[in-house]
């Protein structure tokens, strides 16, 4: 006795489970509506609260960490203020005369020209 296997056999259809992604009607924020907690706001409560601006308060803190050795709060804190200064720090404005874009025109078809194994003669 000897048992065949069809290999074309059909498989019943499946119906795909619905997926949980995607836009739903009526989800999300409605529109228009602004940001929960804005950071003027937020500020201006810190400060009334405690009688204190923002950043007298983060200076009191940082000396209160060196106060207790929390030296990871110190580094934290050291970190968080290098990283402002910085950013305030680099911004960089050039201003290019006529001369210097000429210059600098002529050094890059220069270097074009080694490139490609063009040699002018001047």
């Amino acid at each position: 006795m000897s048992m065949t296997t069809e290999k074309n056999s059909i498989k019943p259809a499946r119906k795909k489970a619905p997926s949980r992604g995607g836009a739903r009607p009526g989800s999300g924020r409605p529109r228009g509506s602004g940001t929960k907690v804005k950071l003027e706001d937020l500020m201006l409560n810190i400060e009334l609260e405690t009688g204190r601006t923002y950043g007298e308060l983060l200076a009191h803190n940082y000396a209160l960490a060196i106060g207790r050795s929390d030296w990871n709060g110190v580094r934290d804190y050291d970190k968080a203020f290098m990283n402002k200064m910085l950013a305030d720090k680099s911004e960089v404005t050039t201003v290019e005369t006529d001369d210097v874009v000429a210059a600098k025109q002529r050094a890059f078809a220069e270097a074009i020209a080694q490139i490609a194994g063009i040699h002018k003669s001047t």
